[in-house]
């Protein structure tokens, strides 16, 4: 379950972070064929992995099925990108209302795939575990089972859609706000507290124990260690699983989950010790230590993703892999900030939480002492029960996973706490000092990403990414022209006055006669800081075309410089003053140009502006 929960939270990721770019990267008949071709792929990939490893015991099955999940997000997530699978899905949204509709749709694909995956893997399970399905009744089983896992998700996004179609302000402004969202998600943990366990147990079809002599000792037991839950059988894999859990945080809507066959194996003694392992959970409030850990994960992405995604977009770094991949600024920008994310989430899922995780399991062991005594020999029952698991179910006793200590390492541990009982609470203040370095850790990362110069990134990457989009543009688009004009422009305002001239020199070969360009070109031609790009004599013949093909004022104002630069005086002020005419709203700047152009002349400024960048 614990590696399930991994697969769904990188699929959903993956998801999430998918762009809904408006309009499909390829044909619609490109992606419906890259669609059925990845289907198939995978469905003979996963046929492959089952005849490579036989499958003759539960171990081998279990294998396989980690390899086919781990390969349906990489089918999965390949058909999400490459087919824009958010551009289809969008039609579902609602009119963009409810969006959550949309990452549901998408859900349901990557169960598509777990789909294939269950029907290549039918026939091994029938095998091994004796029990027959149909494909229909396999399929539903297995969604039964890991339905609990995507299901909070699920309806917390179409919750919180709902919520912000609510016609009521103050509550819209709530829902905008960062302390809004995550008073929400708080809400909703707490509602998932309530009513998630009783719906995890009917969908995992759990059946109350019988009553007997079993289910009358267990509940005394957990009497005697002042708790409360109902006892339920959990068919998991046909009841064989080796396992119990509980689940529920509330005292009515906590349940004990064992599976048939750990009854079966287990002592009286030994199941006492399970239960008082599964009480140590509640009782160290594990649950809710686990939702805060989740919390915490979703406070520092939603935190770090924002800045993150400003910073790389300032990066020199960024702009050379756009240039050495050919990938579009978008694509760069979806690959730079999502994979890192992607990266981050697994990391903190597999190495942090699943620290947090062996320790929790490790504190649940020892309260086997304070619920069954300290006395020499407490633990045996533990031992004994966690060895005999190991023996049946083929596992090695020494192997340990990312979310449990091995076996071995368990029993080890329950020996030495019962020889030097100062162990248990220097565990006790491991796990606390953890949680409080882990506390330190995120609220210095709510510190540092106030502190991030969100804004300054912002304006060190924007005119640099819209000069990569308009790159991009040119080499694209069949309207060359107007984009060799936009980035010549681009260029202009930030001073890199050579690459703007290189640019509307191109976009001339392609617009000849636009008078936007003419005029622009012209302006560059008459103002230029490099006073070696500066050429007044073509600035005119430039903006004598384009006023002539587009009269505006500001077109007027351009030709006016041009006459000027030319020591054609009075036609200069004559073409302010037809700029005046022509542009009203700006007859005080025109009459100042006019002015200028009497008092002054152009040579003079050129002059003192040559020894002025020979004294800088």
């Amino acid at each position: 379950m614990y590696n399930n929960l991994l697969y769904f939270f990188a699929a959903i990721f993956l998801l999430s972070m998918a762009p809904n770019t408006g309009s499909p990267f390829l044909p619609d008949w490109a992606s419906g064929s890259f669609l059925v071709l990845s289907l198939i792929g995978y469905g003979r990939s996963v046929r492959f992995l089952h005849k490579r490893a036989g499958n003759h015991s539960s171990a081998a099955y279990f294998k396989v099925e980690q390899q086919a999940s781990v390969l349906a997000i990489v089918f999965f997530g390949l058909t999400v990108y490459v087919c824009d699978l958010k551009v289809y899905l969008s039609v579902l949204s609602w009119k963009q209302a409810l969006p959550s509709l949309v990452n549901v749709a998408g859900l349901l694909l990557f169960f598509l795939y777990l789909a294939i995956m269950w029907r290549a893997a039918r026939p091994h399970y029938q095998r091994i575990f004796g029990r027959g399905y149909t494909t229909a009744a396999f399929i539903v089983l297995n969604i039964k089972v890991n339905l609990p896992i995507v299901l909070p998700w699920v309806l917390f996004s179409f919750c919180y859609d709902l919520f912000s179609l609510l016609p009521w302000p103050g509550l819209q402004a709530l829902s905008l706000s960062a302390w809004g969202d995550l008073s929400f998600y708080l809400l909703f943990l707490f509602f998932v507290l309530l009513v998630f366990p009783p719906l995890v147990r009917r969908l995992w079809g759990c059946t109350r124990m019988p009553p007997g002599p079993l289910r009358d000792q267990l509940t005394a037991f957990c009497a005697r260690q002042n708790f409360t839950a109902d006892f339920y059988l959990w068919p998991l894999f046909e009841g064989r699983m080796l396992t119990a859990g509980v689940m529920g945080f509330v005292p009515g809507l906590r349940y004990i989950l064992i599976t048939p066959a750990l009854l079966e194996l287990l002592t009286l003694e030994e199941l006492e010790a399970v239960m008082a392992h599964e009480i140590g959970h509640v009782k160290e409030r594990h649950i809710l230590l686990y939702l805060a850990l989740i919390v915490g994960f979703s406070l520092m992405i939603g935190l770090c993703a924002e800045p993150w995604t400003y910073f790389l977009l300032s990066r020199d770094f960024f702009y050379f892999l756009i240039r050495w991949s050919g990938m579009s600024p978008e694509a760069m920008q979806l690959v730079g900030t999502s994979v890192p994310l992607l990266l981050g989430m697994l990391l903190y899922f597999r190495y942090l939480f699943g620290y947090f995780i062996r320790n929790f399991e490790r504190q649940a062991d020892l309260h086997v002492f304070s619920a069954i005594g300290s006395h020499h020999g407490s633990s045996q029952a533990l031992a004994s029960a966690l060895e005999k698991i190991a023996l049946v179910s083929g596992n090695s006793r020494d192997q340990p996973s990312w979310h449990h200590f091995g076996i071995g390492e368990r029993v080890a541990y329950l020996e030495k706490c019962e020889q030097d009982p100062r162990e248990r609470g220097r565990h006790r203040r491991k796990v606390w000092l953890s949680l409080a370095a882990y506390l330190l850790a995120l609220a210095a990362v709510i510190i540092l990403s106030r502190q991030m110069p969100v804004e300054g990134l912002a304006l060190q990457y924007e005119e640099r990414y819209i000069e990569a989009v308009l790159r991009q543009k040119v080499d694209q688009e069949t309207d060359k022209g107007l984009w060799l004009q936009l980035t010549g422009d681009l260029m202009q305002q930030n001073k890199m006055e050579k690459k703007a001239l290189e640019a509307y020199e191109k976009a001339l070969a392609y617009e000849p006669v636009s008078p936007d360009l003419m005029n622009n070109l012209a302006w560059l031609l008459l103002t230029s800081e490099d006073l070696r790009l500066r050429d007044p004599p073509r600035a005119l013949v430039l903006a004598r075309s384009a006023v002539l093909l587009k009269p505006l004022g500001s077109f007027l104002d351009t030709l006016g410089l041009a006459y000027w630069a030319n020591g054609r005086i009075e036609e200069a002020v004559a073409a302010e003053q037809q700029a005046a005419l022509a542009d009203p709203a700006g007859r005080e700047y025109y009459q100042q140009q006019g002015e200028r152009f009497r008092s002054r002349n152009y040579e003079q400024e050129l002059q003192e502006k040559h020894k002025y960048v020979q004294g800088e």
